[in-house]
């Protein structure tokens, strides 16, 4: 009988003395299905020399075979020898003993968990597989049916969307001394959303843990095979497990009735069940700007933030005390679930083919790394060809001469547009066989040979990183074209368009994984010539638009940013061509305000949406207000000129002045980087934390400080105070806010206009924070 699964979750045990892969997902019909695999064993390779190596591997413990092979380590032939361990668990000592045998260079590939070791050699992703199987035994709890494999799977090539179910989870608690503690603070409210809209709110009343045994319940009864979190692997998992923890009641949430636990790159996981945390994936998005859930939500068309109600955290335990506004806050709670599972539904498709591509868990993949994403993709290839893994070895960054940033041309220019070279990094990469296997320093070789840095790359054999972005480059050509097939909105439009979307993101992120320290492929020379090379290309299409008459006014990296002149767009896209490099127009700007700074500058679309780019509307040391000022005036300014901007500036610091603006505005927010004692600085935010640790507060690294600025003397630090301090009559340092916060934010934009702050000020004064508080 075979049987198609859709794995959400690849986990083993042991049976007798054997390990057991344990693939839990769905079949085609959304059933919960598991299925178990015996006889594949765990191994790794030794680099030997010599013949005595062998005996000495054969007689160690826990070792079942040894085998010599021929393999490849940097596109070099090589002998190893492959040693076949009794268990997963046995791997580490093996390798120690290993080390030591006589004759024994080095030991490979002993660090891959068995899970992925397994992936890897049966050429599964998460995807469907297919498997020969017989019925029999039972895998966990809501399981409708388990089997056992008969064979080793078939990866196959479907578009069928699984039918999964998903929950969304989200808690708050109680936070009378800001930051909560799951040793002190209880939950007060645990939220939950099903698939199909249901929503169900658990309530602490007085009873906490009744209200966790509640939703334990539910949970197990929805029995879901994805769980939606934001920002769930940092909170509200680890929070929940504590808490049951401490009630003696523990949290059992697994198919196997086992509690969450931490495990790969930091993960939560929820044995047979993908838990999904969404904040990781937000959090990569550059065109997303505020990182919080309500931004997010807003961004994707989930729910608008004017629609939703909204509550500061640090004033969450204020609603759940007063009777009066405990309503309001169990809505807040509603909404939050509610974007928490809307958000995930539009994400879900993408984590699935990123997933997909490489090879790692659904879990996994949102918690990795983009390094770790992009070496787990080369690890399935590189198998295939015989190519050795090389072990991670810890190293210092090197540095090297990066992309080219030219000069901005401050000011504001009209009718701008920016032309993009298509995948520039991967083109060089696939155009002059760019790849660690590649690399040589034969005086007289048949080479490509990089600019200014002058390494050479073998022009043949065809490197690993050059076949593989060839690989990615063409199936995304041809998924594109099976698009044209669907209607646009499909299920199966969507799952193509992500999968597109996604190797393009992986093709993308392969030289960065060239120049990061902690890649296993690692060669600083590699990411130097690509550098290299882009910086020659960027120069070459300078030269030539500025021959044909055009203007430059930027540049940066892949981009050219010119005065939109048809006749040179289209010679610049010609001649590019010709060198084997796509040239497009990624953006027209009907205005472009850049600044005397680079990489920072903001633009009007021709849609009339705003597109901010490096400026603090971004950074988290600035309070919100400061944020929405900067936000405001470069739209004004773009849409209505500096008047209007100017007159917007100035009646916000009226308005400041007047005790206007709420004191949630006016709040800072800065994380600790590290404990308390060990700044030596006494920055605002650690002065505010060194109060909250003499007020009996437990503060430490990872927390987000809150802070106000008040009027008195002395240096700012000594003026903070941190919100679960404030009693309320308090000054406001109005004049800080202003001249610190708003102008320095506003003028970031206005400066380059020609506008001097002088125009922004008005008359100082302090006001009490019992106006703000209204």
């Amino acid at each position: 009988m075979r049987v198609k699964i859709f794995p959400v979750d690849v986990t083993y045990g042991i049976t007798g003395s054997e390990p057991e892969i344990r693939v839990f997902g769905v079949d085609p019909a959304g059933r919960p299905i598991a299925i178990a695999h015996r006889g594949f064993r765990p191994y790794f390779y030794a680099v030997v020399e010599g013949e005595r190596a062998l005996a000495g591997l054969k007689r160690m413990k826990d070792v079942i075979s040894v085998s010599k092979e021929s393999k490849k380590l940097f596109g070099r032939p090589i002998d190893v020898i492959r040693v076949t361990v009794t268990s997963p668990d046995k791997v580490r000592e093996a390798r120690e003993r290993a080390k030591a045998v006589t004759g024994v260079k080095d030991v490979l590939e002993a660090d891959i968990r068995f899970t992925l070791r397994y992936m890897i050699d049966k050429g599964i992703k998460p995807g469907w597989v297919e498997y020969e199987v017989e019925e029999g035994g039972q895998l966990g709890r809501g399981v409708e049916a388990s089997y056992r494999a008969l064979g080793d799977p078939v990866q196959l090539d479907s578009i069928d969307v699984p039918h999964l179910k998903y929950v969304a989870l989200d808690i708050e608690t109680y936070n009378p001394r800001g930051t909560p503690s799951p040793e002190r603070d209880p939950i007060i409210i645990i939220s939950l959303m099903d698939w199909n809209g249901n929503i169900y709110l658990f309530i602490n009343d007085g009873d906490e843990g009744k209200m966790i045994g509640e939703f334990i319940s539910k949970f197990n009864e929805l029995n879901p095979d994805i769980v939606f979190g934001y920002n769930s692997g940092r909170f509200d998992l680890p929070y929940l497990s504590r808490r049951a923890s401490l009630l003696g009641i523990g949290l059992p949430l697994s198919k196997y009735g086992t509690e969450p636990e931490q495990s790969t790159y930091g993960h939560w996981s929820i044995i047979g069940r993908a838990h999904i945390d969404l904040f990781n994936i937000i959090d990569e998005m550059s065109d997303v700007k505020r990182k919080s859930l309500d931004y997010a939500a807003e961004h994707f068309g989930v729910m608008k933030r004017s629609e939703r109600t909204l509550i500061p955290g640090h004033r969450i335990y204020e609603y759940w005390d007063d009777p009066v506004k405990r309503e309001e806050l169990l809505k807040y709670a509603r909404d939050d679930v509610v974007s928490t599972l809307r958000l995930g539904e539009k994400l879900l498709p993408h984590v699935i083919q990123l997933a997909s591509i490489s090879g790692l868990p659904l879990d996994q993949v949102v918690e990795a790394s983009v390094g770790a994403r992009v070496e787990w993709m080369i690890m399935h290839e590189a198998f295939k060809i015989g190519e050795l893994a090389p072990n991670r070895v810890d190293r210092e960054s090197e540095p090297y001469k990066g992309a080219m940033v030219l000069e901005p041309r401050p000011g504001l220019h009209e009718n701008v547009v920016v032309l993009d070279f298509s995948s520039m990094y991967p083109s060089i990469m696939m155009r002059f066989n760019v790849s660690p296997d590649t690399l040589t320093d034969e005086a007289e070789c048949d080479c490509y040979v990089a600019p200014e840095v002058g390494h050479k790359f073998l022009k043949s054999p065809r490197g690993l990183y050059p076949s593989m972005l060839q690989k990615l480059v063409e199936a995304r050509r041809i998924i594109r074209d099976e698009m044209k097939r669907f209607k646009e909105g499909s299920p199966e439009f969507i799952y193509l368009d992500e999968r597109q979307r996604a190797l393009k993101i992986m093709a993308n992120a392969m030289y960065g994984y060239c120049g990061w320290a902690g890649a296993r492929w690692y060669r600083r020379e590699v990411a130097e010539a690509v550098t290299a090379w882009g910086r020659s290309l960027l120069m070459d299409a300078i030269r030539h638009a500025e021959s044909m008459g055009g203007k430059v006014i930027y540049g940066d990296t892949d981009s050219l940013f010119l005065l939109n002149d048809e006749n040179v767009v289209r010679s610049v896209m010609d001649y590019m061509a010709d060198k084997g490099f796509e040239v497009k127009v990624d953006k027209t700007y009907v205005k472009l305000l850049i600044t005397e700074s680079k990489k920072r500058y903001v633009g009007l679309l021709e849609n009339g949406e705003v597109d901010i780019v490096g400026f603090e509307a971004v950074r988290g040391d600035w309070c919100d207000l400061a944020k929405e000022v900067q936000e405001t005036v470069a739209e004004l300014a773009l849409k209505q000129g500096v008047d209007a901007a100017v007159n917007y500036v100035r009646a916000v610091v009226d308005e400041l002045r007047r005790g206007g603006r709420s004191v949630d505005e006016l709040i800072i927010w800065k994380t600790l980087d590290k404990s308390v004692d060990e700044y030596k600085a006494n920055a605002p935010h650690v002065a505010a934390a060194r109060k909250l640790l003499e007020r009996g507060f437990k503060v430490g690294k990872g927390d987000s400080i809150g802070f106000i600025v008040l009027r008195g003397e002395g240096r700012l630090a000594d003026r903070v105070m941190p919100v679960p301090l404030l009693k309320g009559g308090e000054e406001v340092d109005v004049d800080y806010y202003v001249e610190k916060q708003v102008i320095p934010a506003a003028m970031r934009i206005l400066e380059p206009l020609g506008v001097d702050e002088n125009r922004l000020i008005g008359k100082r004064g302090g006001g009490s924070i019992l106006d703000f508080l209204g």
